[in-house]
């Protein structure tokens, strides 16, 4: 059988395995298991161990359960909730302010956590009922939410880039950097269009009533105060790492013990928001090493049967196919994919294809990263059945409908396209800030 069809037949069976309702690790760890074994006998369990070893010795992987405890801990410590009080006092009284806000705090818990279901989760309990009290229109601010939360696996310390370094083989620190200017530059493009759409139609955004807006000064800058905590806790971990003074897994552990240490300071550390936080990191991570072991494994398969080498020569030699057409039709498979898959298992199912391909085609590997994630974006909210509309679902409130969260999520599915192609077509703008850093 040649290279080509013992691909084909190991992807076909992957998928069929997760349209079971496998959990993704042991779908694609026992097809790699399976494949090696009948490919290379007893010596294809040599794959798994070495595997394992790799992942092992892979010393950034530290910084996984550092960030994930951080973003517990200001979530279940509620220091999040201080961000949307600052951004209610001090943008309210513009139309669209509030949902403009609402963007800004979910950079902010993205700078927090790494993870987009936290940034949903805090977004539809704090921010989504206080903008339909206001009178705010339903799908506006749906999408809003919707929108902001997926900034999470974009603005480091995004997890998802973490594990894209791992079976990429690229640095973390590039790739976290080469996230920053994207995700504000999306960012920013949310903002312009909520605050152009809510001049031009006050009535989807109004502004606070002038009894809402009359705080004390002194009340003004207390909030002030608290909601630039989290934005100082981040400077904390971040700057250090940047001048070079620590590494990454030091400046993750900084972030971590100052994130816990604003929360006893707070008087808001006790036992269950310790023992939430400890949980639900220790879940996430182990469920995260689960996965980066069975994409290894199976990537080694692949490299074994040089099966990228044979698909990179049907792309460019029999189908003559540009890079760019190539680099196109991938970024549209992970649009196709997000409809039924979560970004991990988009990745793992995926990386050990395309990322090497990716490289024979000539493109940067940290700038591809990007590319990923911004596509993994738009698919997560693509209807009929992106991720992120399920779980908007899941925690809205009755009043708000499917068809409603699939109407809201229109307008910003396409400012996201449109940030994708800018930085497709301007690289620079993803490698500026890694290549100041790492070559100064």
């Amino acid at each position: 059988m040649s290279p080509e069809m013992i691909a084909i037949l190991m992807f076909s069976s992957m998928m069929l395995m997760l349209m079971t309702g496998q959990r993704v690790f042991a779908a694609i760890g026992l097809v790699a298991a399976v494949a090696s074994l009948s490919l290379w006998g007893t010596g294809g369990s040599d794959l798994p161990f070495s595997a394992a070893m790799k992942l092992m010795k892979w010393y950034p992987l530290l910084t996984l359960p550092m960030f994930i405890f951080m973003g517990y801990i200001l979530s279940e410590s509620k220091i999040a909730d201080d961000l949307y009080k600052m951004f209610h006092v001090w943008m309210g009284s513009i139309n669209g302010g509030l949902a403009i806000g609402t963007i800004g705090l979910m950079v902010l818990v993205s700078a927090m956590n790494g993870l987009s279901v936290a940034g949903m989760a805090i977004g539809a309990t704090i921010a989504l009922p206080e903008l339909l009290r206001r009178g705010y229109d339903k799908r506006m601010v749906t999408g809003v939410v919707q929108a902001g939360s997926s900034l999470g696996i974009l603005v480091p310390p995004s997890v998802v880039l973490v594990l894209y370094a791992m079976i990429a083989r690229q640095p973390v620190g590039q790739l976290w950097l080469a996230g920053i200017v994207p995700g504000l530059l999306m960012a920013t493009m949310f903002i312009l269009y909520i605050a152009i759409r809510c001049y031009f139609q006050p009535q989807l955004g109004p502004a606070l009533s002038k009894e809402e807006r009359d705080v004390p000064l002194a009340e003004k800058l207390r909030l002030l105060r608290a909601g630039l905590l989290p934005i100082l806790i981040f400077a904390a971990m971040m700057v250090p790492f940047v001048n070079g003074w620590t590494s990454l897994v030091e400046s993750s552990a900084i972030g971590a013990l100052t994130a816990f240490m604003v929360a006893v300071v707070k008087g808001r550390m006790n036992k269950a928001v310790f023992e939430a936080s400890v949980r639900q990191t220790l879940a996430i991570s182990c469920m995260f090493m689960w996965i980066i072991l069975a994409a290894m494994a199976f990537g080694a398969v692949f490299d074994g049967l040089g099966a990228v080498g044979a698909i990179e020569g049907l792309f460019t030699d029999q189908l003559h196919l540009g890079p760019w057409t190539i680099l196109i039709i991938m970024q549209l498979s992970f649009l196709i994919m997000g409809t039924f898959l979560d970004d991990t298992a988009m990745l793992v199912i995926v990386a050990p294809l395309y990322v090497p391909l990716v490289g024979l085609l000539g493109f940067d590997l940290v700038w591809y990263g990007v590319l990923y994630t911004i596509t993994t974006q738009v698919a997560y909210m693509t209807p009929p059945f992106g991720y992120n509309l399920f779980l908007m679902r899941a925690m809205a409130p009755p009043e708000i409908g499917l068809r409603d969260i699939y109407s809201s999520i229109l307008p910003f599915v396409f400012v996201m396209i449109l940030a994708l192609a800018v930085v497709m077509a301007f690289p620079k703008i993803a490698l500026w800030l890694p290549d100041l850093v790492y070559n100064k």
